[in-house]
Protein backbone atom coordinates (compact mmCIF):
# COMPACT_ATOMS: atom_id res chain seq x y z
CA UNK A 1 0.00 0.00 0.00
CA UNK A 2 1.24 3.25 -0.98
CA UNK A 3 1.92 5.39 2.45
CA UNK A 4 0.33 8.73 0.42
CA UNK A 5 -1.97 7.52 -2.14
CA UNK A 6 -5.35 9.18 -1.51
CA UNK A 7 -3.35 12.78 -1.23
CA UNK A 8 -1.66 11.53 -4.28
CA UNK A 9 -4.62 12.04 -6.26
CA UNK A 10 -5.66 15.33 -5.34
CA UNK A 11 -5.84 17.53 -8.27
CA UNK A 12 -5.87 14.76 -10.83
CA UNK A 13 -7.67 15.14 -13.92
CA UNK A 14 -10.03 13.02 -15.57
CA UNK A 15 -10.60 10.22 -12.87
CA UNK A 16 -13.02 7.66 -13.78
CA UNK A 17 -16.24 8.40 -11.64
CA UNK A 18 -16.05 5.36 -9.32
CA UNK A 19 -11.99 5.89 -8.38
CA UNK A 20 -13.73 9.21 -7.52
CA UNK A 21 -16.28 7.83 -5.10
CA UNK A 22 -13.39 5.45 -3.59
CA UNK A 23 -11.49 8.60 -3.17
CA UNK A 24 -14.17 10.26 -1.36
CA UNK A 25 -14.87 7.18 0.80
CA UNK A 26 -10.78 7.00 1.83
CA UNK A 27 -10.91 10.76 2.89
CA UNK A 28 -14.15 10.25 4.79
CA UNK A 29 -12.29 7.46 6.66
CA UNK A 30 -9.15 8.55 6.72
CA UNK A 31 -7.53 5.96 4.99
CA UNK A 32 -4.12 7.30 3.08
CA UNK A 33 -2.78 4.32 2.22
CA UNK A 34 -4.56 4.29 -1.51
CA UNK A 35 -2.82 3.02 -4.64
CA UNK A 36 -0.99 5.92 -6.22
CA UNK A 37 -2.52 7.47 -9.52
CA UNK A 38 0.24 6.01 -11.48
CA UNK A 39 -0.61 2.56 -10.24
CA UNK A 40 -4.16 2.94 -10.72
CA UNK A 41 -3.37 3.79 -14.19
CA UNK A 42 -1.79 0.86 -14.81
CA UNK A 43 -4.05 -1.38 -13.30
CA UNK A 44 -6.61 0.28 -15.56
CA UNK A 45 -5.14 -0.37 -18.48
CA UNK A 46 -4.21 -4.50 -17.55
CA UNK A 47 -7.53 -4.96 -15.99
CA UNK A 48 -8.59 -4.24 -20.18
CA UNK A 49 -7.22 -7.29 -21.10
CA UNK A 50 -9.20 -9.98 -18.31
CA UNK A 51 -11.57 -12.32 -19.93
CA UNK A 52 -13.25 -13.63 -16.82
CA UNK A 53 -12.09 -12.82 -13.20
CA UNK A 54 -9.54 -10.35 -11.80
CA UNK A 55 -8.28 -10.81 -8.20
CA UNK A 56 -6.98 -8.52 -5.57
CA UNK A 57 -5.78 -8.42 -2.08
CA UNK A 58 -5.71 -5.25 0.29
CA UNK A 59 -8.72 -3.66 -1.14
CA UNK A 60 -8.18 -0.56 1.76
CA UNK A 61 -11.23 2.09 0.29
CA UNK A 62 -11.44 0.29 -2.93
CA UNK A 63 -9.50 2.82 -4.91
CA UNK A 64 -7.29 0.69 -6.69
CA UNK A 65 -10.46 -1.81 -6.83
CA UNK A 66 -12.60 1.14 -8.36
CA UNK A 67 -9.23 1.79 -11.05
CA UNK A 68 -9.66 -2.24 -11.91
CA UNK A 69 -13.77 -2.38 -12.32
CA UNK A 70 -13.35 0.48 -14.56
CA UNK A 71 -10.86 -0.65 -17.00
CA UNK A 72 -12.69 -3.67 -17.06
CA UNK A 73 -14.40 -5.04 -20.24
CA UNK A 74 -17.92 -5.95 -19.26
CA UNK A 75 -19.01 -9.56 -18.00
CA UNK A 76 -15.47 -9.73 -16.03
CA UNK A 77 -16.07 -10.38 -12.76
CA UNK A 78 -13.76 -9.02 -9.57
CA UNK A 79 -12.83 -10.18 -6.21
CA UNK A 80 -10.90 -8.02 -4.10
CA UNK A 81 -10.55 -9.29 0.13
CA UNK A 82 -9.62 -6.80 2.81
CA UNK A 83 -8.21 -7.97 6.26
CA UNK A 84 -10.04 -5.03 8.02
CA UNK A 85 -13.63 -5.58 8.46
CA UNK A 86 -14.87 -1.83 8.73
CA UNK A 87 -12.61 -1.01 5.91
CA UNK A 88 -14.39 -4.06 3.97
CA UNK A 89 -18.00 -2.87 4.12
CA UNK A 90 -17.09 0.71 3.50
CA UNK A 91 -15.25 -0.57 0.21
CA UNK A 92 -18.57 -2.87 -0.74
CA UNK A 93 -20.71 0.22 0.04
CA UNK A 94 -18.13 2.36 -3.30
CA UNK A 95 -19.54 -0.69 -5.27
CA UNK A 96 -23.25 -1.19 -4.23
CA UNK A 97 -24.17 -0.66 -7.66
CA UNK A 98 -21.46 -3.00 -9.51
CA UNK A 99 -23.36 -5.98 -8.82
CA UNK A 100 -19.41 -7.69 -11.05
CA UNK A 101 -17.50 -6.66 -8.07
CA UNK A 102 -17.21 -8.96 -4.62
CA UNK A 103 -15.42 -7.33 -1.36
CA UNK A 104 -14.61 -10.05 0.93
CA UNK A 105 -13.61 -9.54 4.41
CA UNK A 106 -10.70 -11.57 5.46
CA UNK A 107 -7.52 -12.38 5.18
CA UNK A 108 -5.90 -12.40 1.53
CA UNK A 109 -5.83 -16.08 1.14
CA UNK A 110 -9.92 -16.17 0.51
CA UNK A 111 -8.78 -15.29 -3.34
CA UNK A 112 -8.10 -18.59 -3.60
CA UNK A 113 -11.02 -19.67 -3.46
CA UNK A 114 -11.88 -17.53 -6.69
CA UNK A 115 -9.36 -18.12 -9.09
CA UNK A 116 -7.90 -18.60 -11.53
CA UNK A 117 -7.87 -15.29 -12.64
CA UNK A 118 -6.60 -13.51 -15.75
CA UNK A 119 -5.42 -10.79 -13.84
CA UNK A 120 -4.02 -11.42 -9.80
CA UNK A 121 -3.02 -7.87 -8.14
CA UNK A 122 -1.19 -8.54 -4.79
CA UNK A 123 -1.47 -5.45 -2.76
CA UNK A 124 -2.84 -6.43 0.65
CA UNK A 125 -0.92 -9.93 0.94
CA UNK A 126 0.54 -12.70 -0.94
CA UNK A 127 3.47 -10.37 -2.13
CA UNK A 128 5.80 -12.26 0.35
CA UNK A 129 7.81 -9.14 1.57
CA UNK A 130 6.80 -9.69 4.89
CA UNK A 131 7.70 -11.82 7.75
CA UNK A 132 5.39 -14.88 7.64
CA UNK A 133 3.72 -13.46 4.26
CA UNK A 134 4.16 -16.78 1.69
CA UNK A 135 4.09 -15.78 -1.63
CA UNK A 136 1.00 -15.91 -3.72
CA UNK A 137 1.02 -19.81 -6.12
CA UNK A 138 0.30 -17.67 -9.23
CA UNK A 139 0.74 -21.41 -10.99
CA UNK A 140 -2.88 -22.32 -8.74
CA UNK A 141 -4.09 -18.61 -8.81
CA UNK A 142 -3.14 -17.56 -12.68
CA UNK A 143 -5.02 -18.66 -15.98
CA UNK A 144 -2.00 -19.74 -18.55
CA UNK A 145 -1.68 -16.01 -19.96
CA UNK A 146 -2.78 -14.55 -16.72
CA UNK A 147 -1.06 -11.88 -15.23
CA UNK A 148 -0.14 -10.48 -11.58
CA UNK A 149 0.81 -7.18 -10.93
CA UNK A 150 3.13 -6.64 -7.49
CA UNK A 151 3.48 -3.28 -6.09
CA UNK A 152 5.26 -0.71 -4.22
CA UNK A 153 8.88 -1.59 -4.82
CA UNK A 154 11.56 1.64 -4.77
CA UNK A 155 12.89 1.51 -8.29
CA UNK A 156 16.11 -0.86 -8.49
CA UNK A 157 19.39 0.88 -9.46
CA UNK A 158 21.83 -2.46 -9.45
CA UNK A 159 21.30 -5.78 -9.77
CA UNK A 160 20.85 -7.29 -7.91
CA UNK A 161 17.62 -5.46 -6.24
CA UNK A 162 18.48 -4.15 -2.99
CA UNK A 163 15.95 -3.45 0.08
CA UNK A 164 17.22 -2.12 3.45
CA UNK A 165 20.97 -2.59 2.49
CA UNK A 166 20.23 -6.69 1.75
CA UNK A 167 19.57 -8.96 -1.56
CA UNK A 168 15.56 -7.78 -2.17
CA UNK A 169 14.58 -11.73 -2.14
CA UNK A 170 10.60 -10.85 -2.48
CA UNK A 171 11.51 -8.80 -5.38
CA UNK A 172 13.73 -11.64 -6.78
CA UNK A 173 10.99 -14.16 -5.86
CA UNK A 174 8.72 -12.60 -8.56
CA UNK A 175 11.59 -11.51 -11.41
CA UNK A 176 12.93 -15.15 -11.56
CA UNK A 177 9.87 -17.01 -10.73
CA UNK A 178 10.17 -20.19 -13.54
CA UNK A 179 6.16 -20.22 -13.81
CA UNK A 180 6.66 -16.09 -15.09
CA UNK A 181 7.96 -13.66 -17.60
CA UNK A 182 8.29 -10.64 -15.31
CA UNK A 183 9.75 -7.31 -15.38
CA UNK A 184 9.23 -4.19 -13.46
CA UNK A 185 8.04 -1.17 -14.42
CA UNK A 186 9.04 2.06 -13.55
CA UNK A 187 5.99 4.19 -12.87
CA UNK A 188 7.61 7.46 -10.60
CA UNK A 189 10.92 8.40 -9.47
CA UNK A 190 10.11 6.56 -6.11
CA UNK A 191 7.70 3.85 -7.48
CA UNK A 192 8.31 0.61 -9.15
CA UNK A 193 5.79 -2.19 -9.93
CA UNK A 194 6.57 -6.27 -10.39
CA UNK A 195 4.43 -7.68 -13.74
CA UNK A 196 4.62 -11.03 -14.62
CA UNK A 197 2.82 -13.04 -17.19
CA UNK A 198 2.40 -16.53 -16.00
CA UNK A 199 4.08 -18.90 -19.52
CA UNK A 200 1.81 -20.88 -21.68
CA UNK A 201 3.38 -24.15 -21.02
Amino acid sequence: MAQTGTDAHTGATGLPPLVSAALSAARVHRFPHSCRPEQGRLLHALAGGARLRIGETGTGLGVGLAWLASGAAPGVRLYSVERDPERARAAARVFADRPEVSVLDGDWRRIEEYGPFDLLVLDGGGQGKAPGDRPADVERLLAPGGTVVVDDFTPATRWPPLHDGAVDRARLHWLEHPALRATELRLAADLSTVVGTRLVV
